[in-house]
């Protein structure tokens, strides 16, 4: 016989302390926090001190500019977010089963896969599981991991930086990621002989923020060559905005090779011909050690390295 022994079955935690301390990050008081949640201000407090006592610490410093987390209360908060994420995703998995789905995924990607492989994935699995429930979310490897570590992701297809906490994650990587320059059809540099990148520091650019490792290359690439970067740039990376505006005006764009392939072969845009020295850091699947996966999101692992060793070989 198991027996269960966590420190949180002997302190009786209760669901609504973990809602608390999220609240309270997120109100940074704590009449608000209990309005959030539907309680009195005295049941809050009394929560609160009854947290504090069983770990001996206290979790929020009380300042004029509200309740801060001290460092013991951002470790709880953290954890807190994540149980009750998990939470929240055994609900849905168990919908799903009574409704006679097979449960549900929720894949987190950056651009390029989430044009070369997960479509190709998702379509495979479709094929043999219907009723099974996908969530895809686009968004920068930053925010992802975010997500991936508060478990609103099952796992990520995206890059894993030094900046990043690694605790309780694994990385596989898939592929380099090189980048190009694409315009519209008919763009006078597409008849440039021996096209170099002083041909282009003039023109404009459509070019990803600063702060993304994207723009960080583009930038390196030319004070390599001893020139400085373009300062006619206009900078998102909202996709839908990027191939109007390169169609609409004479702009160069930098994009993702693989980006760049997809829109040129939708007629979108021509990529320039020349090859840029510029390559971003490999992508890769990112899972979790400290959580045990659904077997759909395993389904859904399987069937992305399975069309990622395609795709990229390996």
């Amino acid at each position: 016989m198991t027996h269960y022994t966590h420190w949180f079955i002997r302190a009786r935690l209760k669901t609504r302390q973990l809602l608390l301390v999220v609240a309270l990050a997120e109100e940074r008081n704590i009449h608000r926090a209990a309005e959030v949640l539907n309680m009195t201000q005295p049941a809050a407090s009394k929560l609160l001190k009854d947290l504090e006592d069983v770990l001996e610490v206290s979790l929020f410093d009380r300042s004029p500019k509200g309740m801060i987390p001290t460092w013991s209360g951002e470790a709880l908060i953290r954890h807190a977010r994540v149980a009750l994420a998990s939470l929240n995703l055994a609900f849905d998995e168990v919908q799903s089963l009574k409704l006679g789905q097979f449960g549900s995924v929720n894949v987190g990607a950056i651009t390029t896969p989430a044009i070369t492989v997960l479509p190709l994935a998702v379509a495979e699995l479709k094929r043999t599981h219907p009723n099974l429930h996908v969530v895809v979310h686009v968004d920068t490897s930053d925010v992802l991991h975010r997500g991936l570590c508060q478990g609103n992701h099952d796992f990520l297809i995206a890059r894993l930086f030094a900046t990043h906490d690694k605790t309780a994650l694994t990385f596989g990587a898939l592929a380099d990621e090189p980048a190009a320059a694409v315009v519209r059809s008919g763009h006078p540099l597409l008849e440039a002989d021996s096209l170099c990148l002083r041909d282009m520091v003039d023109r404009p650019w459509i070019v990803p923020p600063e702060g993304t490792v994207l723009r960080h290359r583009f930038d390196l690439m030319f004070h390599g060559q001893g020139i400085a970067p373009p300062a006619n740039l206009i900078e998102t990376t909202a996709v839908l905005f990027i191939t109007k505006m390169v169609v609409e005006c004479d702009a160069i764009c930098l994009l993702a090779a693989d980006v760049a392939r997809y829109y040129e072969a939708l007629g979108v845009v021509k990529p320039l011909p020349i090859e840029l020295p510029c390559n971003m850091d490999a992508f890769g699947v990112i899972t979790r050690t400290d959580l045990a996966m659904s077997p759909a999101a395993t389904l859904m692992l399987d069937a992305v390295r399975r069309v990622a060793a395609n795709v990229y070989g390996g």
